[in-house]
C-alpha cells in the first residue's frame, strides 16, 4: 500500500485486530518502514506538529477599539472643533489669555485613554495553543529500517513502530503491537484521573468511547508503569490532541452580554444626540433665516455630542470590574478577563465536571460486607476517623471482628502511604490503596505497625490480564505481656493454625472470588457454599449499581514462599474475605451550593468522564439529579443529531463517558436553547468547551495550563461552591453598574436639552464649553459613579432568577429612569439658566455677563451630587439608610464638589476652564437649584411608597 492510499479514519483503529492495522498502514512490528516510506508519509502527512490558524494581529486589536461608535463620534468633533479654534486663530477672534486647541487636545487624550483601556483588555493572547503544544514529547524511540533510532517527535509518521516505558510522554496516537502490564494517565484528555491499563490484545466496538479505548494510546497523555510497543497512526492534527487544538482554534469568541449592552447604548446615544443637533441646527437656522450664525450653531452642536458621550463610562465599568475581581480572588475565584466578572451574574446553566470540582478527588471507602454483613463506614477525606455502621447503629469491632482482619488485608496488601501533613492526610501512591489506608486506620489498623508484624517477603503484582495483586507476609510474633511468651496478633489469629506465611488477594471481585475456596465467617473458616457465592455476587453489583468501585479481598495460608512466576496456581484455593466498596465523595459544602443555585434559578449540569452508574450516584446525592432521572452517555450522544441534542439537552443533568467533542456540542446545544452557559474543566479535553462557554471557569489545583489558557477564570480551590458565590458576586457587579449607569445618563441627556435649549429660547452662545462638559462626564460624574460601584448586595441578589443576558440595557425601567430624570435636570437647569441670564444682563450688574454660564456650570455639577446620594437605592429613602454603610459615596460627593468650586474661586483653573466668579448670593442660588434634584428624586420614592401601598 502506497502513502497515498493510507487510510484517512481515525476513529477505527481500536476496533481493529493488530495484523489489520499494520496491514492497512502497509508496516512491520519487527522492522518499521523504510527512509523511502518515512519521505512519502513526511510530504503527505507533514510533521507530527500542532499548526496554529493566525488570528488578529496587536496593530488589529488597537484599531478595532477605534471603530466603536461614540468614539469616532469624538474623533469628528475634535477635529471640527480643532477647524473652528484654527479659524479663529487665522482671524485674531481669540479671546485675551484662550489657550486654542484645548478642546480638541482634551477630546482627544481621552479617545486615546478608551482605545487603550479597551486594548489592554482584549490583547491578551490566547495561549491554550501553546500550552498545547507543550505536552508534545520532543525525543521519542522507534524502530525504522529493522534498527531502533531515537527521533525528534514531529518527524514521526503513520506507520512508525514506537517503544514506550514508563515516564514517557506519548508523542502521537497509536494502535497497541504488544504491552507488558502498561499503565497510562489520560486525565488531560479524559478528566480521569485513575491510570489506565492497557491490553493490546483486545478488539473493541466502532462506538467504544474515548476512556474506555484500552488498546490503543494518545498523544499528550503519560506511561506510568510498563513498556509496549505501538503503530503510530495518527500524527499532528489527526490526533485527540490535534482534534482538540482545531476545535480551540474553531471556536470564535463572542462579545459579552456586557458588551453588547455597551454597543447597543453607543448606538442609542450617538443616533439620539445626531437627531437632536440635527433639531438645533435646522431649528435655529430657519429661526434666524439665514446661515449667519452658523458657527454658534456648531459650536452648540459640539457641545451636544461631547455631553450625550459618558466618556467616564468605560472607565468607571474597568474599575468596577477591577474591583469584582479582587473581591472574588479573596473568595478563590481568579479572573483572567475582565468582563466575565458581570458575565457570570447572568449564568443560567453551570455544566460541571465530576472529579475533584463536585467531589474532593479523594476515594472514600462507604461500605464494606463481610460475614454476610454490610457494614456503612463513615467519615470525609484520608483521615482515617469514622464508625462501623450496621443497620444504622454503629458497632464495635469487638463485636465483629471480622472488620478487623479484613482491614489487615487493606493495610498489608498496599503500596501507597497515608501520612499527615501540616495538619491534614494526604497519600503517597494511588487514590484506592489511599481509601483502604484510611479504612484500616478506622479500625485501628495501621500499616506501619503491621509491615513489622506481617513484613512482605514477595508479592504478585498487579496487571491487568490478571485484575488482581498479591503480597505474601512472613508471620511475626507479637509480644504478649509475658516475661518471654510471643503470639499471633488477634487480628488474624483465626487465618492460621502453624503456617509461617500469609499470602494476601485483592481484585475484581468476580475474578478472586472464582478462586476461593473457603470463607471468612467471624474467626473460623468454612466451605463457600454456592449460595455464599451467589449471595456475595449480589452485594457487589448492588455496590457497583450505586456507582462504588468495588473491590475483592481474600488470603491464604502458606507453608512456603511461592517461586516468582508462579501466580497461577499460587492463587488458587483461597479463603474469602469480603468487599470493599469505595467513592470519590461529594465534597460536603456542595450539596448547599446546589440547593442555592436552585433558588437563584441556575440548573446545575454533570459532565464527566467516568462511568454512568458512578455520575449519576453523586449527582444524585448531590441534588444535580433525582432518582430515575436520565444519564444520557457519550455513546447515545454520538448517535445524535445536533436538532436531537437541543431537543433533549434541557431534560438531562447528566452526561457520562463524554469525549471532547462531546462536551463541546452540549455547551453549544444549551446556547442554541438560549441559555447562558458556565463550564468547568481541569482537562485538555475540557478547552475547545471551556472556550465555547460563556464563562468558561478551569481548575486551579488540577488544571491543565491548556485548560486554563482557554478559561475566563480559575477556580483556586477547585470548589463548585466557588462558582456560586463569584456568580453572587457578578450579579451585584451588573446591578452597581446599571446604577451608575442610571445615575450617569440622567445627567448626560440633562446637560444636551439644557444646552439644546440656549439658543432656542433666545440666549446668546453656548452655555458650556466642551472642556467644561468633558470635566463634568469625567470628575463630577465619574467620582460618584465609582463609589456606587462598591455598594453592598441587596438581600435577595440570589433568591431571584438571572436576569436575561439579552434584555437590553434599558430594560426594567432604566431606559424610562434616564430619560425622566433628564428631563427634570432639564427643566430644573434651564430655570436656573432663563434666571441667571436675566439676572447677569440686569442693568446695573457688576460682574461679567457671561457669568450666567458658570452658574449653569455650577448648577449642573452641583444637582449631580444629591442625585448620587438619592439614587443609592430605588426604594428606600436616604434617611431611612446608613450614610456609612458606603462611605465612598460621601467622600466622593465631598471632594467632588470641593473641586467644582476650585474651578470658580481658584484663579489659574478659572482661566483656563473659562469660568467666571460667584458671588455668595449666585452661589446660594446655585445651591438652591441643585437642591430640587434631590427632592424630586425622594419625592418619587415616596410616591411610588403610596402608590404601592394603594395596588395592595
Amino acid at each position: 500500500m502506497s502513502a497515498n492510499s493510507l487510510p484517512e479514519g481515525a476513529a477505527v483503529w481500536h476496533s481493529l485486530e493488530v495484523d489489520k492495522a499494520l496491514d492497512l498502514l502497509d508496516s512491520n512490528a519487527d522492522s518499521g518502514l523504510t527512509p523511502q516510506e518515512i519521505q512519502q508519509r513526511l510530504q503527505k502527512y507533514g510533521p507530527n506538529e500542532l499548526e496554529e490558524i493566525a488570528g488578529r494581529s496587536a496593530w488589529e486589536i488597537l484599531l478595532d477599539q477605534f471603530k466603536n461608535i461614540m468614539l469616532l463620534m469624538l474623533i469628528g468633533v475634535a477635529l471640527i472643533s480643532g477647524f473652528l479654534d484654527l479659524m479663529a486663530l487665522r482671524s485674531g477672534s481669540l479671546k485675551p489669555g484662550e489657550v486654542p486647541f484645548k478642546d480638541t487636545i482634551a477630546i482627544l487624550a481621552i479617545v486615546i485613554l478608551n482605545g487603550i483601556l479597551g486594548y489592554v483588555q482584549e490583547s491578551r493572547a490566547e495561549k491554550a495553543l501553546a500550552a498545547l503544544k507543550k505536552m508534545t514529547s520532543p525525543l521519542v524511540r522507534v524502530i525504522r529500517d529493522a534498527r531502533l533510532v531515537e527521533i525528534a517527535a514531529k518527524e514521526l509518521v503513520p506507520g512508525d513502530v514506537m517503544l514506550l516505558e514508563a515516564g514517557m510522554q506519548i508523542a502521537a496516537d497509536g494502535r497497541l503491537i504488544e504491552q507488558s502490564n502498561l499503565q497510562v494517565r489520560e486525565s488531560a484528555l479524559t478528566g480521569e484521573a485513575e491510570a489506565v491499563n492497557k491490553q493490546a490484545s483486545l478488539k473493541l466496538p466502532e462506538e467504544t468511547s474515548l476512556g474506555d479505548r484500552l488498546n490503543v494510546v494518545f498523544q499528550g497523555t503519560e506511561v506510568v508503569q510498563g513498556r509496549a510497543k505501538v503503530l503510530v497512526t495518527n500524527t499532528g492534527m489527526t490526533t485527540e490532541l490535534g482534534k482538540i487544538a482545531a476545535m480551540l482554534q474553531a471556536v470564535e469568541s463572542e462579545p459579552t452580554p456586557l458588551q453588547q449592552r455597551m454597543t447597543q447604548l453607543g448606538n442609542v446615544l450617538v443616533t439620539g444626540s445626531l437627531i437632536l443637533v440635527a433639531i438645533v441646527v435646522v431649528g435655529g437656522v430657519i429661526k434666524d433665516g439665514g446661515f449667519k450664525n452658523i458657527q454658534e450653531l456648531l459650536e452648540v452642536s459640539l457641545s451636544m455630542a461631547v455631553a450625550v458621550v459618558p466618556e467616564g463610562l468605560p472607565a468607571v465599568i474597568t474599575v468596577t470590574l477591577a474591583l469584582g475581581t479582587q473581591r472574588m480572588v479573596r473568595q478563590n475565584a481568579l479572573i483572567r478577563k475582565l468582563p466575565a466578572v458581570e458575565t457570570l451574574g447572568s449564568v443560567t446553566t453551570i455544566c460541571s465536571d465530576k472529579t475533584g470540582t463536585l467531589t474532593q478527588n479523594k476515594m472514600v471507602v462507604q461500605s464494606i460486607s463481610t460475614n454476610n454483613k454490610t457494614f456503612r463506614v463513615s467519615g470525609e477525606g484520608y483521615a482515617p476517623t469514622g464508625d462501623f455502621q450496621l443497620n444504622g447503629q454503629k458497632i464495635s469491632l469487638e463485636e465483629s471482628p471480622e472488620i478487623s482482619a479484613l482491614s489487615v488485608a487493606c493495610a498489608v496488601c498496599n503500596d501507597s502511604v497515608l501520612q499527615k501533613e501540616q495538619g491534614e492526610w494526604a497519600i503517597l501512591g494511588d487514590p484506592t490503596e489511599g481509601a483502604l489506608l484510611t479504612l484500616a486506620g478506622k479500625a485501628g489498623i495501621e500499616k506501619d505497625q503491621w509491615n513489622s508484624k506481617l513484613p512482605r517477603v514477595a508479592e504478585f503484582p498487579f496487571s491487568s490480564e490478571r485484575k488482581r495483586m498479591s503480597v505474601i507476609a512472613k508471620v511475626e510474633g507479637i509480644a504478649t505481656g509475658e516475661a518471654s511468651s510471643r503470639g499471633i496478633d488477634p487480628a488474624i489469629a483465626g487465618f492460621l493454625q502453624s503456617e509461617p506465611y500469609l499470602m494476601f488477594t485483592k481484585g475484581s471481585p468476580e475474578l478472586t472470588l472464582a478462586r476461593c475456596t473457603q470463607i471468612h465467617l467471624g474467626n473460623d473458616t468454612g466451605t463457600v457454599t454456592e449460595a455464599q457465592r451467589q449471595k456475595i455476587l449480589a452485594e457487589n453489583d448492588l455496590m457497583a449499581s450505586k456507582g462504588l468501585r468495588v473491590l475483592g479481598f481474600a488470603y491464604k495460608p502458606l507453608l512456603e514462599i511461592p517461586p516468582e512466576g508462579s501466580d497461577e496456581t499460587s492463587e488458587q484455593g483461597l479463603v474469602w474475605l469480603g468487599l470493599v466498596g469505595m467513592l470519590d465523595a461529594p465534597r460536603p459544602e456542595v450539596r448547599a451550593a446546589v440547593q442555592e443555585c436552585r433558588e437563584a434559578g441556575i440548573r446545575p449540569v454533570m459532565i464527566t468522564g467516568d462511568h454512568q452508574l458512578t455520575a449519576r450516584a453523586i449527582a444524585t446525592d448531590l441534588g444535580i439529579a433525582q432518582e430515575g432521572d436520565r444519564v444520557l452517555t457519550g455513546q447515545e450522544l454520538q448517535r445524535m443529531t445536533d436538532q436531537e441534542l437541543e431537543q433533549n439537552v434541557d431534560l438531562v443533568s447528566i452526561y457520562a463517558r463524554v469525549s471532547p467533542e462531546h462536551k463541546l456540542r452540549i455547551v453549544q446545544a444549551l446556547q442554541r436553547r438560549g441559555r447562558f452557559v458556565a463550564m468547568t474543566g481541569d482537562g485538555v479535553n475540557d478547552a475547545p468547551a471551556l472556550k465555547q462557554a460563556d464563562i468558561g471557569i478551569a481548575m486551579g489545583i488540577t488544571g491543565t495550563d491548556v485548560s486554563k489558557e482557554a478559561s475566563d477564570m480559575v477556580l483556586l480551590d477547585d470548589n463548585f461552591a466557588t462558582i456560586v458565590s463569584a456568580t453572587k458576586e457578578g450579579r451585584v457587579v451588573y446591578t452597581n453598574i446599571r446604577r451608575f449607569i442610571k445615575y450617569i445618563l440622567g445627567s448626560n441627556i440633562g446637560e444636551v436639552l439644557t444646552i439644546a435649549a440656549a439658543p432656542l429660547i433666545g440666549l446668546g452662545g453656548v452655555p458650556l464649553t466642551p472642556l467644561q462638559i468633558l470635566w463634568m462626564n469625567l470628575v463630577t460624574d465619574g467620582l460618584p459613579a465609582l463609589a456606587l460601584a462598591v455598594e453592598p448586595p441587596e438581600p435577595d441578589v440570589m433568591q431571584r432568577p438571572p436576569f436575561s443576558p439579552r434584555e437590553s440595557i434599558f430594560a426594567r425601567g432604566l431606559g424610562s429612569y434616564m430619560i425622566r430624570i433628564g428631563i427634570i435636570f432639564a427643566i430644573i437647569s434651564i430655570a436656573l439658566m432663563w434666571w441667571a441670564y436675566q439676572h447677569t444682563h440686569a442693568a446695573g450688574y457688576q460682574g461679567d455677563p457671561e457669568t450666567w454660564k458658570t452658574m449653569v456650570f455650577t448648577t449642573l455639577c452641583i444637582a449631580q451630587m444629591g442625585h448620587a446620594i438619592a439614587i443609592r437605592s430605588n426604594n428606600r429613602l436616604t434617611i431611612e439608610m446608613n450614610p456609612f454603610s458606603n462611605i465612598f459615596v460621601l467622600a466622593a460627593v465631598v471632594v467632588t464638589t470641593i473641586l467644582q468650586l476650585m474651578l470658580v474661586y481658584v484663579p489659574p483653573l478659572r482661566d483656563f476652564f473659562g469660568t467666571h466668579y460667584l458671588n455668595m448670593q449666585e452661589l446660594g442660588v446655585c445651591i438652591g437649584f441643585s437642591a430640587l434634584m434631590f427632592v424630586w428624586i425622594e419625592a418619587e420614592k415616596i410616591f411610588l411608597r403610596i402608590m404601592g401601598k394603594k395596588a395592595v
